[in-house]
């Protein structure tokens, strides 16, 4: 699954969301937000272009072999350019790319960070938004406006969409209430079939 967007449009959030859910469900998921990898992976990769689009095949490269293994692999990556996202969707058999589109002014006021008050003064180059162009996808499986919802919405919407895709199993029907199986207790105390 690729959660693309602008720098603080939600990817991250959601990403853990989903992940979260996907682990209550029994499902082995890893998540690669942008952030750790470039720390880690991808540590030395400036902003340019070639660096950018590196930065994205490396990510999709994991991605590619954590999903072959049987995990669900969950990226959160700007990904700021349509055609190297192409790439790494033709190599991941079940890619999902999830677009969290939000306007820059809300992107702006969820920056805790400051990035985007730096990039407008000039201090931060080739940011994505700012100085440099993001390409929205053309065809996403989803689209998510992140400032129409809250994100345990949109994270509920993205799992339903995992389902109808076939690519998770639906959730387990939930059980009785607790009340249902008090008196359900009850009434196998009753007949004698358990101990009060």
């Amino acid at each position: 699954m690729w959660f693309t967007g602008l720098p603080c449009s939600g990817k991250s959030t959601l990403a853990r969301l989903v992940a979260a859910e996907l682990a209550r469900r029994g499902c082995g998921v890893e998540v690669l937000d942008g952030d750790v990898v470039r720390t880690h992976l991808s540590k030395g990769l400036g902003f340019s272009r070639e660096d950018r689009d590196e930065n994205i095949r490396r990510i999709g490269f994991v991605c590619s072999l954590l999903s072959r293994h049987g995990a669900v692999a969950v990226a959160a990556a700007v990904s700021p350019y349509r055609a190297t996202r192409d790439q790494v969707r033709a190599a991941i058999e079940h890619f999902v790319e999830v677009y969290l589109a939000a306007p820059l002014e809300v992107c702006i006021e969820r920056d805790s960070k400051g990035m985007y008050k730096k990039a407008m003064a000039g201090e931060i180059p080739q940011f994505t938004g700012v100085s440099d162009p993001y390409e929205p996808p053309l065809h996403p499986e989803l689209l998510i406006e992140t400032h129409k919802e809250p994100p345990e919405a949109s994270s509920g919407r993205i799992v339903a969409m995992l389902e109808e895709l076939g690519l998770i199993e639906p959730a387990a029907e939930a059980g009785y209430t607790p009340e249902e199986a008090e008196k359900i207790r009850a009434r196998l105390v009753q007949l004698g079939y358990i101990e009060p």
